[in-house]
């Protein structure tokens, strides 16, 4: 059961007992919000004096420690008032039933109060003539009991008549201090807790009277995410108490700085060991390696044993202020071997100069009305005699927890706290604020005259220097924080030794990493992580279903590369980039051209020189054979310009081979279209000349062949290379081919080619050599029956379909090839159509002029 569900059950019965109590012998003036203005005879709470600790003064403050576990019984039958009963059981230590030492923690933090006010008493620079007096109760470690203690210390001490106290030093757990703010918040009383650190109570408008020397959990937490981000711990568990100080605000902290939980075990304290049992096999099987416990010492006492039975000893712990400078732990035996190498945040440690000479001169006799003293008194030295012991017995040389101060933790907030105290009242009773305008003056108070509204406005602008040399100041509710980072060590001997390894200052960690010691007991990070840090060429994809912290590896695509580890994806190298191999570096892309060193280059060139060289040997054939019948019938002049244009489409498409320039790029077009122009041309005029030559033959067309003479095939020709020339020479002077990497391919590699700036342009030279080559067709089909032996049209039809089909493959194939072999087929598609010119039309003649000169006779070629 929950303290608030625990309170719940009680409250009806004893919070309205506790308030009759106040009543009995007391008169009371209210004022609307339930103030408490002033007693007017002494307030009569059942708390008899020896149930504290005091001491009068010009000004009281309030004090609330636990110094004892176990509450009285109350008596619910309602038919007595209730009576306030002390605590019974020993004194306690901070974790209020420890099995193995007694710390009495508690009763330091009482008399370090009585030291600060005692230090204060003496000063004559901090409240000069004003007497600080203290009532100090025991709020038995529940809630209620601080209550009710409280409420005394509101309604005053019978004993002196005294005056309520303006401020409580107390509040020991987060539920406690909340409790008390509420009910001490329409009184406007201020609250200072030593060790609440609940972020709940950072919030001014539910918690208005509260402050506290304690930093919050929010800070605590964000130190723990921000060690787990240090180690790149992705993976952890979390252990966490049932009540405020659980895993809502470390959780938040956590999962924002990117890390996941792999589990979260929550131990009731009520069923403690079966609960301990059930998170140890969790922690088991888990996989993560490190686990965070966020609950209070006797619970991981009880866990660590469970996980020693099951024989866990292999996890990293991080541990919360709660139990990370616990002695216990370290100590015992049987915890010790799973708490090796823990790392804990803990309060900020300080010494307070003197306090351990005022610890070690404390002595019963001189404080007779001493309850706490006494009873610490007889358990330190055995006596239970009256009166105490010889009275000689000394705390000077005894070795003993109570008065060891080099390391004060929790017992120096309290100090804070009374010197907080302590400025504020200086404040308020200086009237440090005489001199502003008027209407803005602050009433200057007498000591007992205080208003606890006043001194809560005083403790929200407090700013002073501690006697430590330290700033100090609220914000809000809270204090600047400041934490160590401690780590447990094993010495030698096999004990486990504290060791500070760095300091928390509000959101900055200062860590000494070397020197730490792992629960391994090496100084190896340990690795605590769901999925492997993606290495670099790789990108993080999440698993579905699953954390965002378990994820699988997938590569880089190319041109896209990771160059560190962890990489939630991949960027895209920019165009002039490609990645490497691995993925993991942008490399300027390589220039790659139709080379005339790579296969394919020497192949087209073979190709292409082998083309000219029969075409050179062709015409040097019908050059020596000129006079024949087969050469003279079928239009010399034309076939020997036929020829010439041949060898240039064929030595043409060199220029396409080899880095590509600024003018080659032109020269290459331009050449590549007037050549097959020329030729083109003289296969039309060609097929022109024999369909004039048959058509004449007819009567009334005698003079046809007039218009079809040698000069007018020579102009004929000539006028149409002319106009794919002026084509060329309006494209290559508005908009030539430029030399340009194709960034467009992917790929390491990215084609230097000729850029076409213009389309239209290169469409028109393609259009006027695919317009002639279809008018050739069509007039060579015309001319397909006529006279055999006389008749070329059907080699220029055929020609003219191979040479067609070439070019409309060439399309497709040219628009989809990537990089240098888009080059390829244009050269491909003029080294086919060349040789398909070439073969078609003059291989038939060549075979009779060399193999068949029989054939090569006029009767011959006249014969039908």
């Amino acid at each position: 059961m929950s303290w608030f569900s625990w309170l719940s059950t009680l409250w009806p019965s004893s919070v309205p007992s506790l308030l009759l109590v106040g009543l009995v012998g007391t008169q009371l003036g209210l004022r609307v919000g339930l103030q408490v203005v002033q007693t007017v005879t002494c307030s009569q709470w059942g708390t008899p004096s020896d149930q504290g600790l005091f001491q009068d003064g010009d000004i009281v403050i309030g004090g609330l420690f636990n110094i004892y576990y176990k509450p009285p019984a109350i008596n619910h039958d309602f038919t007595q008032l209730p009576h306030y009963k002390s605590c019974t059981g020993n004194l306690i230590d901070i974790s209020c039933y420890s099995k193995y030492s007694i710390i009495y923690l508690p009763l330091q933090y009482v008399y370090a109060m009585v030291f600060a006010l005692e230090e204060i008493n003496h000063s004559t620079m901090l409240l000069p003539g004003v007497k600080l007096g203290y009532h100090i109760y025991d709020s038995c470690a529940f809630p209620l009991w601080a209550v009710q203690a409280a409420l005394s210390l509101v309604g005053g001490n019978s004993s002196s008549c005294a005056l309520p106290v303006p401020l409580i030093i107390g509040g020991d757990s987060s539920i406690t201090a909340q409790i008390l703010s509420r009910i001490l918040g329409p009184l406007s009383l201020p609250l200072m807790s030593y060790t609440a650190s609940c972020s709940c109570l950072s919030d001014r408008s539910q918690f208005p009277n509260f402050f506290r020397t304690m930093p919050s959990d929010f800070y605590q937490a964000r130190a723990i995410a921000q060690l787990a981000i240090h180690f790149n711990w992705t993976w952890i568990g979390a252990v966490v108490a049932n009540n405020n100080y659980g895993l809502t605000i470390f959780q938040e902290e956590i999962q924002r700085a990117g890390v996941c939980l792999a589990f979260v075990e929550t131990l009731n304290r009520e069923n403690i060991v079966n609960e301990a049992r059930r998170a140890a096999l969790t922690i088991k099987a888990s996989t993560a390696r490190v686990i965070l416990i966020v609950t209070w010492y006797t619970d991981v006492r009880e866990l660590f044993l469970q996980l020693t039975k099951i024989n866990v000893t292999d996890r990293q712990f991080l541990a919360s202020e709660a139990w990370s400078t616990n002695s216990d732990l370290r100590q015992n035996p049987v915890t010790s071997k799973v708490a090796n190498g823990v790392l804990g945040v803990a309060i900020r440690s300080s010494t307070i100069p003197g306090f351990e000479h005022f610890l070690r001169n404390l002595n019963p006799s001189h404080r007779p009305s001493d309850k706490f003293l006494r009873e610490f008194w007889q358990k330190v030295f055995g006596c239970t005699s009256l009166p105490l012991c010889n009275g000689t017995e000394s705390l000077k040389g005894a070795q003993h927890p109570f008065t060891e101060t080099s390391e004060l933790r929790v017992t120096y907030n309290v100090y804070l706290a009374v010197y907080a105290a302590a400025h504020a009242l200086h404040n308020l009773l200086s009237c440090p604020n005489r001199d502003s305008p008027p209407g803005n003056n602050l009433i200057c108070s007498l000591p007992k005259h205080i208003k606890p509204i006043e001194l809560m406005q005083h403790l929200g602008n407090l700013n002073f220097t501690t006697p430590q040399a330290e700033r100090f100041y609220f914000q809000g509710a809270d204090i600047p924080a400041k934490y160590d980072l401690v780590n447990w060590q094993k010495t030698p001997e096999g004990s486990l030794k504290l060791l500070l390894i760095g300091r928390v200052d509000g959101f900055d960690i200062h860590l000494n990493e070397s020197a730490i010691q792992w629960s391994s007991g090496s100084n190896q990070v340990p690795v605590s992580v769901c999925s492997e840090s993606c290495p670099p060429g790789t990108r993080m994809a999440n698993r579905k279903g699953e954390p965002v912290c378990c994820f699988d590896c997938i590569p880089c695509a190319e041109g896209e590369i990771s160059n560190k580890t962890g990489s939630p994806q991949c960027e895209r190298c920019p165009s002039e980039f490609w990645s490497n191999a691995n993925r993991t570096a942008c490399i300027p892309r390589q220039l790659d051209f139709l080379s005339f060193n790579e296969t394919l280059g020497i192949t087209l060139t073979t190709a292409a020189v082998s083309g000219a060289m029969v075409t050179t040997a062709v015409f040097v054939v019908f050059l020596y054979y000129r006079q024949t019948p087969m050469v003279r019938a079928n239009n010399s002049e034309l076939s020997f310009l036929l020829l010439l244009s041949l060898k240039l489409c064929f030595l043409c498409s060199l220029v396409f081979i080899g880095r590509p320039s600024v003018w080659s790029c032109r020269f290459q077009q331009a050449a590549f279209g007037i050549s097959f122009v020329l030729c083109v041309s003289c296969l039309q005029v060609k097929t022109i000349v024999v369909l004039a030559a048959f058509r004449s033959a007819r009567p009334g067309a005698e003079a046809l062949m007039k218009w079809f003479g040698p000069g007018q095939q020579r102009g004929s020709v000539c006028l149409f290379t002319c106009i794919q020339v002026i084509i060329c020479i309006i494209w290559l002077s508005l908009s030539p081919p430029v030399p340009q990497p194709d960034l467009d391919i992917p790929g390491l590699k990215v084609t230097l080619k000729c850029a076409m700036a213009s389309v239209v342009g290169f469409s028109l030279v393609l259009g006027y050599i695919g317009l002639l080559a279809c008018t050739s067709l069509l007039l060579a089909f015309l001319a397909r029956k006529l006279p055999d032996n006389f008749n070329e049209a059907k080699l220029i039809t055929f020609s003219m379909l191979i040479f067609c089909a070439v070019w409309v493959a060439f399309v497709p194939a040219y628009v989809s090839s990537p990089g240098k072999y888009a080059v390829a087929v244009e050269i491909f598609a003029i080294l086919a159509s060349s040789y398909g010119l070439l073969f078609c039309i003059f291989a038939p003649k060549c075979f009779i002029i060399l193999l068949r000169p029989e054939k090569n006779t006029k009767k011959n070629l006249m014969a039908r």
